[in-house]
């Protein structure tokens, strides 16, 4: 309840809900998502709700229990372009975590998607133009694209620093490809919300 609490003390009107992944869970972390949102629902205010989730190992039982929640936009990153993944993401899988953005249309249509992937890894343009694509096929709505920065001496270096116009670049590429709405910036994380 103390999340009731702090979004009417602070006068949030956007909220992101995450968490690490929760593979110690047997619902990865889902009903937790849930609640909250519930909750939040409950503080009888207008307030948009982004629940940013992991994949749930492509449970999806899981994932029905998030989207039944109601969230305003069911984000899920995919982090970078296939080819990395296993660099970047050990343990995850680029072909799940389209399916984790998949399935959510085929439960509700009109929950909005949103994914976001960084830049400065090592990939090549082309593959993020890919990766976009991808995306939309599995009926993602939203991307955010930002500049890889290492969080701590343990963490992936980065391969390269993009100039801003790379990142305007990929902003006309979003709107080609059809995204409802993208966020393309050195600065930009995949929490990003208006």
């Amino acid at each position: 309840m103390k999340i009731k609490e702090a979004v009417k003390k602070l006068d949030i009107k956007n909220i992101v809900i995450t968490s690490v992944t929760r593979d110690d869970l047997s619902d990865g972390g889902a009903g937790y998502f849930a609640d909250c949102i519930d909750i939040l629902r409950s503080a009888g205010r207008d307030l948009k709700i982004e629940a940013l989730v992991p994949d749930f190992i492509g449970n999806k039982r899981s994932i029905e229990k998030v989207v039944a929640a109601k969230p305003d936009i069911f984000s899920h990153n995919l982090e970078t372009v296939p080819r990395l993944y296993n660099k970047v993401r050990s343990g995850a899988d680029y072909g799940r975590s389209l399916d984790v953005l998949r399935y959510v249309k085929e439960l509700d249509s009109e929950v909005v998607t949103k994914s976001g992937i960084m830049a400065g890894l090592g990939e090549f343009r082309e593959e993020i133009r890919e990766t976009m694509r991808d995306l939309r096929e599995a009926g993602c709505d939203i991307i955010t694209i930002g500049q890889y920065l290492k969080p701590g001496v343990d963490c992936l270096d980065v391969e390269e620093f993009l100039e801003p116009g790379e990142f305007d670049k990929f902003s006309e590429w979003a709107k080609e490809e059809g995204f409802k709405k993208y966020y393309c910036g050195p600065l930009v994380r995949s929490s990003y919300t208006e």
